[in-house]
């Protein structure tokens, strides 16, 4: 049986006049009479008589109708329900950036799971400055970033410290290099608005270098690309630590140690400044800025 037009015949019976009931449901008066006579086509009997007086309910009708009262109640809680059970229900929605996202953050997401098993967490990556875009435009709450700027606006909430490597293919015959050398050989970085490339570009600024003066032939957004592209010999590349620790141990990456060469930086735990937290999103905050959080590379 249909219910919208259970429904109908209900609020035309319940307003005693096919115009009003009509009013009340959106509909057209056509509209509404061909409904009913659907739901009397349905059911094989007459319904409704229409008077003077209004409509009047037939033998059938009145049957009809006590029923309908039981039916779209029943229709009405189970909708009531869904709708409660989706406004309880605990999304926990995180925008983190490459290196932590795809490499070290999804353990940490399934030991918080672990722990608190009533949220359910939405997982997105993106670069550092598509993520802070993010928060700004309210699309997420919770950004996991590379390195520290100053972000208007941003609060951020240093998680764990890193390196850059600079690593190349298996083969390669050096295992040490000067700072200076590093403008002579081909490099694959991260795209130009990457937050991991102007991270690079910071510390080697440091060290007397500009970015601009290396020999880079290739970037990419990816860093499995420049990992596969690196590991088959056609250059070198400055990856974070925690993205090529299985590939160092492995022996498909080898790190080419720089003399001198402080390259430390950290992750950060980002939100807007003054947003006031859920719940369940000032427990992860919590969770994923204490000790107890598993960081797995």
């Amino acid at each position: 049986m249909n219910l919208d037009y259970l429904r109908s015949f209900y609020v035309t019976v319940k307003c005693n006049s096919i115009s009003k009931a009509a009013k009340v449901l959106h509909l057209t008066q056509p509209g509404l009479s061909m409904q009913i006579q659907n739901l009397e086509d349905e059911i094989g009997a007459t319904l409704l008589e229409r008077s003077n007086k209004g409509v009047e309910l037939t033998d059938e009708g009145r049957i009809v109708f006590e029923h309908a009262t039981t039916m779209l109640s029943l229709q009405d809680n189970i909708k009531k329900s869904l709708r409660d059970l989706e406004k309880d229900k605990k999304t926990l929605s995180i925008c983190a950036c490459k290196s932590l996202g795809e490499y070290v953050l999804p353990c940490s997401i399934y030991t918080f799971r672990e722990i608190y098993t009533d949220v359910d967490v939405k997982l997105e990556v993106y670069n550092t400055n598509t993520v802070i875009k993010k928060l700004l435009s309210h699309d997420t709450n919770i950004g996991i970033i590379t390195g520290f700027h100053e972000f208007k606006n941003i609060t951020t909430v240093p998680i764990l410290s890193d390196r850059l490597l600079l690593v190349s293919g298996p083969y390669e015959e050096h295992n040490e290099i000067y700072i200076d050398e590093v403008l002579n050989i081909p490099l694959i970085l991260r795209e130009e608005d990457s937050n991991n490339r102007a991270v690079l570009a910071n510390i080697l600024l440091k060290h007397g270098i500009n970015i601009d003066d290396l020999n880079i032939v290739l970037s990419s957004n990816s860093p499995e690309s420049i990992k596969s592209t690196v590991a088959s010999g056609r250059g070198f590349a400055f990856l974070p630590e925690v993205v090529i620790k299985q590939e160092l141990r492995r022996g498909i990456l080898k790190q080419i140690e720089i003399k001198d060469f402080d390259a430390n930086f950290s992750y950060y735990f980002a939100y807007r400044n003054n947003y006031e937290f859920k719940g369940y999103e000032k427990t992860f905050k919590n969770f994923i800025t204490s000790k107890k959080r598993c960081f797995c590379y």
